[in-house]
């Protein structure tokens, strides 16, 4: 993929602060879009370094710091945005959370706590930006999910099934606006090296490794990689998809 294939181009990235979505931010950045960046916190360690990735690559990222779990806090993000008066182009959203147990042993406040954060969460927020992306008739949509959503994999029930929420409502959405301009898809990631395999053992990281096509853990810079070609107008006939990248699986 040649450079600057956003250049331009603005983004509203969720879960910049670590893992796949700090990977996206400054692949983002390098390929020359503007980002909000979204973190729950304004720690200084990212505001620095959202400064330091502005400096790098000459583009503009703006720290916009929220629970995506309180709706206040959410719509006083977007109206950060809505103020900007910037066109919004892109929106991924990449925040969430993991969780392992067998189907019987998973709480019922477990269970709703995934779907807050992975499936309310970011159906809401996206409820708020497509409203900007169908004012400017553009935009893409891309949804972080997880191979598990398809997999439905053992002891991740509460976690596939949250994923599997965002899957179906992503391709929905895709239907309800693509005659408006605006795409939707989704990455459905394998086993990444991000600090939510923390919660796998070691055993299951290495069955899982193994059963992969090319026996290695994911980068986040793999999935980032995705996210800024579905971001990107090299993507501007694909819409209500799911891109596995899994390695394989």
């Amino acid at each position: 993929m040649s450079d600057m294939v956003l250049s331009g181009k603005n983004a509203i990235i969720t879960g910049c602060a670590r893992g796949i979505g700090k990977a996206m931010l400054e692949c983002f950045a390098k390929h020359g879009a503007n980002v909000w960046a979204c973190a729950r916190s304004l720690t200084p360690e990212f505001e620095a370094s959202c400064a330091e990735l502005a400096s790098k690559y000459g583009v503009q990222i703006m720290p916009l710091c929220f629970d995506m779990t309180n709706k206040d806090e959410m719509k006083n993000a977007v109206k950060v945005v809505m103020k900007s008066e910037l066109k919004v182009n892109a929106l991924i959203n990449n925040a969430g959370i993991t969780y392992n147990a067998l189907h019987q042993l998973t709480s019922e406040s477990e269970l709703r706590n995934q779907m807050e954060v992975n499936f309310f969460a970011p159906f809401l927020f996206t409820q708020y930006i497509v409203k900007l992306m169908l004012r400017q008739g553009s935009g893409s949509i891309v949804n972080v999910a997880s191979s598990a959503a398809l997999d439905g994999n053992s002891g991740r029930a509460a976690y596939g099934a949250s994923k599997a929420a965002l899957l179906c409502a992503t391709r929905a959405l895709s239907r309800e606006v693509g005659a408006q301009g605006i795409r939707a898809n989704v990455i459905a990631p394998g086993i990444t090296e991000t600090d939510m395999i923390g919660s796998m053992s070691d055993a299951v990281i290495a069955e899982t490794v193994a059963s992969t096509d090319m026996r290695r853990i994911g980068a986040p810079t793999n999935i980032a990689d995705v996210a800024v070609f579905l971001a990107s107008d090299l993507s501007s006939y694909i819409t209500g998809q799911v891109l596995r990248v899994d390695g394989g699986m």
